[in-house]
C-alpha cells in the first residue's frame, strides 16, 4: 500500500487567516480588551506545572469574589456555559430525582433537556417570555412537585429579564431543595450574592462581562450541594465533568493534584485577567456602570420610537437589552444592515423570543457611553434605510 497522501492540502488553509474588526454588541461573546488579548498571546506552560496551579488558585479566588462566596468547591469548568450547566446537573442529579425547572426563556428549556437526558423526573413551571417569577410562584411549584433541585436563570439573555433572587434560597431550603442558578449573562453586570442569597450551585461564562474568550465557565457549590454530590449512589454520567476529578484538579480536596484532562491553558490565562480586571474595578462599580449605560441606551431607544420588550423597568437585564422588532420591519434586515454598514453585531431573539425581539449587549469592556451612541446611530440609520413591509389592504365585504 502506498504511503503517499492522496488528498491534497486544502487551498483555504494556504491563505492567511482573516478576521474582521467588529463591535460585538450582541448577547456575547463580547470584545476582548488589549490586556486580555495580551494574556492570550503568552507562551504555553504545562497544565500540571506549579505555576499553572498558582494561576488556577488565582482564578478560584477571583470567582469567589465575583460570586460573593466562601465555598471551597469553586473553580472553572473547561468548556462554555453549557458545559457548566451539564457539570451542575450531571453531578447533583441522579436518575429518578425530581428536578423543577423555571422556564422564562431558552435557558430553562436547555436545563430541562439536560436533566431529562440523564433520566431525571423533570417538572416545569413557566412564565411568558419577558416576565419573571415571584416567590409566590416558586413556592406554589415547590409545594406541588417536591423537587430535590430547582433551576432558575438570573440573567435570561433570550428575553432580557433579570430574575430577582432574594428569598429563593431560603424558600428552596425550607422545601429541602437545592437552588441552581445560571448567571452566564449577568455575572459582573447585575448584583448577585451566592452566600447571602442561599444559592447552592452558581455558574457563569467567560465571554460576557468578563470579556475573555469563550471556553471557561466559573462554577461553585455550597456545602449542601457538595454533600449531595459526594454522597450519591451512582457515578456521574460524564467522566469529563465528574466532580470528584474536578475537585482534585482544582485543589479543592486537599490531596495532591493528579491528571484528569488537559486544561485550556491559554483560556485560563485570559480568564484570570478578566477576573483581575473585575476585581480591580470592584463589583459595586461594575454593577453601577452597567446599570448607567443600560439606562442611557433605554432612553435613547425610546427617543427613536423603539419599544423596550421587558415592560417592568426593574426586571430589565443591564447587560442584554431586548427591544420589540419595530412594526413593519423584518428583524433580519435590521441586523444584517447594521453588520454590513456599521460593523456592529446586534442579534435577533433566541428560543421563545425568536422573531419577537432584537438583542443589544453592553458587557464589561463594551459597556460605554460611546458604544451606546454608536449602536443608537446604527439603529437610526437602519430604520431609515431598511425596507418596510407594505400593509395589506383589507378586502371590502
Amino acid at each position: 500500500m502506498s504511503s503517499l497522501a492522496t488528498i491534497p492540502p486544502p487551498s483555504a488553509l494556504q491563505r492567511p487567516l482573516n478576521v474582521p474588526q467588529r463591535l460585538m454588541l450582541g448577547p456575547g461573546p463580547s470584545n476582548v480588551p488589549p490586556r486580555i488579548q495580551a494574556a492570550g498571546g503568552l507562551q504555553l506552560i504545562g497544565h500540571m506545572h506549579p505555576e499553572m496551579f498558582q494561576i488556577m488558585d488565582d482564578i478560584k479566588q477571583g470567582i469567589q469574589y465575583a460570586f460573593q462566596t466562601k465555598n471551597n468547591l469553586t473553580f472553572a469548568v473547561s468548556g462554555s456555559g453549557h458545559c457548566a450547566m451539564e457539570t451542575a446537573i450531571f453531578n447533583v442529579v441522579e436518575k429518578g430525582d425530581v428536578v423543577l425547572v423555571a422556564v422564562k426563556g431558552i435557558w430553562g428549556e436547555r436545563a430541562g433537556d439536560i436533566a431529562e437526558r440523564i433520566g431525571a423526573d423533570v417538572r416545569y413551571v413557566s412564565k411568558p417570555v419577558g416576565e419573571a417569577f415571584t416567590l409566590k410562584d416558586v413556592e406554589k411549584a415547590l409545594a406541588e412537585h417536591k423537587p430535590s433541585l430547582f433551576f432558575i436563570t438570573h440573567g435570561e439573555s433570550s428575553s432580557g429579564v433579570v430574575q430577582p433572587l432574594d428569598g429563593l434560597g431560603d424558600l428552596c431550603h425550607r422545601y429541602n431543595c437545592l437552588l441552581l442558578v445560571d448567571s452566564v449573562a449577568s455575572l459582573g453586570g447585575a448584583p448577585i450574592y451566592m452566600d447571602k442569597q442561599g444559592i447552592d450551585i452558581l455558574y457563569s461564562g467567560s465571554q460576557k462581562v468578563l470579556n475573555a474568550p469563550p471556553g471557561t465557565a466559573p462554577i461553585s457549590f455550597s456545602e449542601a450541594a457538595s454533600k449531595k454530590m459526594f454522597g450519591r449512589k451512582t457515578k456521574p454520567p460524564s467522566l469529563y465533568v465528574d466532580i470528584n476529578w474536578l475537585a482534585n484538579y482544582w485543589g479543592c480536596d486537599g490531596k495532591p493534584r493528579i491528571y484528569h484532562h488537559t486544561g485550556p491553558v491559554t483560556n485560563f490565562f485570559t480568564l484570570r485577567e478578566g477576573l483581575a480586571i473585575l476585581a480591580e474595578l470592584g463589583l459595586e462599580r461594575s454593577w453601577a456602570v452597567h446599570q448607567e449605560n443600560a439606562l442611557k441606551l433605554h432612553k435613547g431607544l425610546e427617543a427613536l420610537g423603539i419599544k423596550l420588550f421587558v415592560k417592568d423597568p426593574a426586571l430589565r437585564l443591564p447587560t442584554v437589552t431586548t427591544i420589540s422588532v419595530p412594526n413593519g420591519y423584518e428583524w433580519k434586515d435590521i441586523t444584517t444592515f447594521i453588520m454590513k454598514n456599521h460593523a456592529i453585531e446586534i442579534t435577533g431573539g433566541l428560543g421563545p423570543s425568536t422573531g419577537k425581539v432584537l438583542r443589544i449587549g453592553l458587557m464589561g469592556y463594551n459597556s460605554t457611553q460611546l458604544n451606546v451612541d454608536r449602536v443608537l446611530e446604527a439603529l437610526r440609520d437602519a430604520l431609515q434605510q431598511c425596507p418596510k413591509k407594505k400593509k395589506k389592504k383589507k378586502k371590502k365585504k
